[in-house]
């Protein structure tokens, strides 16, 4: 079976000095993944850089995502016991695996991936993780709103990440998901979740011609949104893509249904005129 398609796409933002995101793209290994890194200039990009190359090693190895991930939380803590980096540094990361009919996602923090799936009519998103956040476990004990969580003045606090003592026993959520046609998973760092909605990402989505057209596009709108933050996007596009005819404006019965009202409205004032 030949590579899957990808891109990815990193941009520092608008508002920081430096990229404390990566991420890592190797076909041949059927690994992708996004890391946050966090803890300042020369702490936040050493924690994802060491969660991406210990990932990728593992990996190689033969290891599983949630050993893989592990172990990055391993050699983090030891860089910082080592004088590595910085005290107080970590790092989210989402991780994707595929087996060729099948892929696997792991993750810790708030970094994301979602499955679009296109169809003729457009295409649907739908998110794969559940961030590790406060006001996630805020939602899930009931004491917030879903529509609360945008706005909740602790959204961008993380219950565990990579690195952290706090937490040395970190726990990694996993899932896997069979390959369906004409689907792309995204993974993000929260630089685009922060400035994008879900509907604002699906619409950009739903408008791209391609994965690269689409990544280009979702970076492009988390500037345009202020990017606040460091921004990373990944698109990788399941094996099995065929062609959809996309339904066009003049194809949709609601809008023929619609002109011809229009142009009816229109003769009936010409006459009366």
């Amino acid at each position: 079976m030949p590579p899957l398609q990808s891109y990815s796409i990193t941009d520092k933002g608008l508002q920081r000095p430096n990229n404390e995101d990566c991420y890592l793209s190797t076909p041949d290994l059927n690994l992708w993944l996004v890391a946050d890194g966090m803890g300042g200039h020369e702490a936040g990009e050493v924690a994802s850089a060491i969660t991406r190359d210990t990932i990728s090693e593992q990996v190689e190895q033969g290891n599983t995502l949630e050993q893989a991930i592990l172990m990055a939380h391993t050699n983090v803590m030891q860089a910082i016991e080592s004088g590595q980096g910085g005290e107080g540094m970590g790092s989210t990361v989402v991780a994707l695996h595929n087996s060729g009919t099948d892929y696997d996602i792991a993750w810790v923090g708030d970094s994301r991936a979602y499955v679009w799936s296109i169809t003729a009519e457009g295409g649907q998103l739908d998110q794969l993780t559940t961030d590790h956040s406060y006001v996630q476990m805020l939602l899930e004990s009931g004491s917030i709103a879903a529509e609360e969580m945008e706005t909740h003045p602790e959204k961008n606090v993380i219950t565990q990440c990579i690195g952290s003592f706090d937490n040395p026993n970190i726990q990694v959520d996993t899932l896997n998901n069979k390959w369906r046609p004409n689907q792309w998973i995204l993974l993000c760092s929260d630089g685009l979740t922060d400035e994008l909605s879900n509907q604002e990402i699906a619409e950009a989505l739903c408008h791209a011609s391609s994965i690269e057209d689409a990544g280009d596009k979702l970076i492009a709108a988390a500037l345009d949104h202020g990017g606040k933050d460091n921004v990373t996007v990944q698109l990788i596009a399941s094996p099995q893509q065929h062609n959809i005819p996309r339904t066009t404006l003049m194809q949709s019965p609601w809008i023929i249904l619609a002109l011809l009202a229009a142009f009816g409205l229109i003769a009936a004032l010409a006459w009366w005129l």
